[in-house]
């Protein structure tokens, strides 16, 4: 048995293993939208899951499906569904799973637009109970007897709090509970949740694994360790038609992408594609690029806090040491109350000043003022953000330009 290959290079040739067209080294872009069939029989197998195919795109095309394949492969896991964005794959797997009267124990520290789905979601008559889950004791005790589903994410956006992920995954292994991480801030390069028994795995393919900024998308991976026969949620049709193994993973394609209809675009399949096979190079400019401007930024005097987990004053440190292969690219950092983090902001020249995450650029933006501000000045202040608090998506620009960049925005903010 030869043995297995490296990450990079298991990405590398992940589509030309799969045998396109022609010899081509990538899955071409298959714009179809629906697909014909010389013999109607063919179909129906098809549509009644008897065999594999396609038939309406809204549910995946040839350029998707290798996409899903690459993903899997990554997060070493038995199958993906890809959707749209992030937090259509977030939406998805909730509503393909859950129902009203159920209960989910979820993260305090919960994303904004994710707590907000959550949200939603209780407005549904979902049951969920936000928890601090940096301590794995405060989710069992959240647990109650019609609990179907743990959700968190590895690194916090944007204070960086890192869960208990072992020890949550112990417990809900114990209890036979779902257990979803997020590990779009990790990205399967740095963290492979299915060591900490994840069930299900979303990652924000627009993040880390596209890496380029040109693409949105979002992705579910059943890891294979949850036994999904004994979930009650599950559709009588499924499971007599499909293996026990795949029913979460089906359910969640069913009717979570085609009833829902959050489809991953195949051009937009190929860019993040194509963009993942650098995952591993980007992630370790980005990652020495952050742990390095985070020292700087920690020993500023006109810096009051720096939140990175690569930090020994990060109170998370020694787990993300031993559970990381690094400490990640998302840091954010508090200035001087009596510095104007908005003028701080427009006085960097390298640094971008947008919202998204992952990019090969770096990207900055003032926390309380955009992405948590619908959440209000009360439940900002509970979740320790304060008005000058600046997050930071770190990318792979020379580090002494970065390092500089900063020198000279802080050194003009004295004024």
């Amino acid at each position: 048995m030869s043995k297995p290959k490296g990450f990079t290079t298991t990405l590398l040739h992940s589509d030309r293993l799969l045998k396109p067209e022609f010899g081509s080294l990538h899955q071409p872009i298959h714009t179809a939208v629906t697909w014909g069939y010389d013999d109607v029989q063919g179909l129906v197998d098809v549509f009644q899951n008897k065999t594999k195919g396609y038939a309406y795109s809204r549910q995946g095309n040839p350029t998707t499906t290798a996409l899903e394949h690459k993903v899997t492969q990554m997060e070493g896991g038995m199958a993906t569904v890809s959707f749209a964005t992030g937090m259509a794959a977030i939406t998805a797997t909730v509503l393909a799973l859950i129902k009203a009267g159920d209960h989910i124990v979820a993260s305090s520290y919960l994303f904004g637009n994710t707590r907000s789905i959550m949200q939603t979601f209780m407005d549904m008559g979902v049951a969920i109970s936000f928890v601090d889950v940096t301590d794995a004791k405060n989710v069992a005790d959240a647990c109650r007897d019609n609990t179907r589903m743990v959700f968190v994410e590895t690194i916090a956006n944007p204070a960086t709090q890192v869960a208990d992920l072992a020890n949550i995954g112990e417990l809900c292994a114990k209890k036979n509970l779902i257990y979803v991480v997020d590990n779009t801030m990790t990205s399967p390069y740095l963290f492979k949740p299915m060591s900490v028994k994840a069930s299900l795995v979303i990652n924000s393919l627009t993040k880390y694994i596209g890496g380029h900024g040109n693409a949105l998308g979002g992705a579910v991976t059943d890891t294979g360790l949850y036994n999904w026969e004994q979930f009650p949620n599950i559709t009588a049709i499924l499971r007599a038609q499909i293996k026990p193994a795949m029913l979460g993973i089906t359910q969640i394609r069913k009717r979570g992408l085609r009833d829902g209809g959050g489809t991953l675009s195949p051009e937009a399949a190929h860019s993040i594609s194509v963009g993942s096979e650098t995952l591993a190079l980007r992630l370790e400019r980005a990652c020495h690029n952050a742990k390095t401007l985070a020292n700087f930024l920690e020993a500023h005097p006109l810096v009051s806090r720096v939140y990175y987990p690569g930090l020994a004053s990060h109170p998370q440190h020694a787990l993300t040491s031993s559970l990381f292969h690094r400490h990640g690219g998302l840091m954010s950092f508090v200035v001087n109350e009596k510095i104007d983090c908005l003028a701080f902001l427009n006085r960097l020249q390298v640094v971008i000043k947008s919202s998204n995450l992952g990019d090969t650029r770096t990207l900055a933006i003032p926390v309380a003022q955009t992405i948590f501000f619908e959440l209000g000045a009360e439940r900002r202040a509970e979740m320790g953000i304060p008005d000058t608090m600046i997050r930071l998506s770190v990318g792979i620009e020379d580090t002494e330009d970065l390092i500089e960049d900063f020198r000279q925005a802080l050194e003009a903010s004295k004024a």
